[in-house]
């Protein structure tokens, strides 16, 4: 604010003293100054308190592992120390049925889709999307989706559609969703 002071006649008074801004600012400026030290600060004790947490879990995998090659693997004298052996490896499930099917926006050669996950079932690594021609085509798979949600483009105009979801995973398909009625 030199230039207003150096200038009292055109602003003679303004509203703060330009002196006052001056040390307003040299407020301003150590605060500042003291944040960025306590920031660095922080910083060191974050980076000290990780590498402590690091060596806290290294030593208690270490007694976790002696302890269950010490009992071998023995769940009750396991829980004696607040511990449980390795759980049996379970079979993945095939996902459940896609929900709610519906088609909510669409256009010239395109369409919307958005569907709810299965509530039931293993965890779903894909959608198909499968199409077929009313009234009653075969079923085409014409997309594949890793979201509950696609845009298929460039489709058939003019025909009536019937669409439908299956989830998948490793385990195999769901059931397939309701069917969704499309005319381009």
């Amino acid at each position: 604010m030199a230039g207003a002071s150096d200038n009292a006649s055109i602003y003679p008074q303004p509203p703060v003293n330009p002196w006052l801004i001056r040390i307003k600012n040299m407020i301003y400026s150590s605060h500042r100054d003291d944040f960025i030290a306590k920031q660095a600060a922080a910083e060191d004790a974050t980076i000290s308190k990780d590498e402590a947490l690091d060596d806290l879990v290294d030593a208690m995998k270490s007694d976790i592992r002696y302890a269950e090659n010490t009992v071998d693997f023995d769940d009750d004298k396991l829980k004696l120390i607040g511990w449980a052996g390795r759980k049996a490896k379970t079979p993945l499930a095939t996902p459940g049925q896609a929900r709610l099917l519906e088609a909510p926006k669409q256009g010239e050669g395109w369409v919307f889709l958005d569907w709810k996950a299965p509530v039931e079932g293993g965890t779903v690594s894909a959608y198909k999307v499968m199409r077929r021609e009313r009234p009653a085509g075969p079923w085409e798979e014409v997309a594949t989706a890793v979201i509950s949600e696609a845009t298929l483009v460039e489709q058939p105009r003019g025909k009536e559609f019937e669409y439908r979801i299956i989830a998948v995973n490793k385990a195999g398909e769901g059931e397939p969703s309701n069917t969704a009625m499309v005319v381009l």
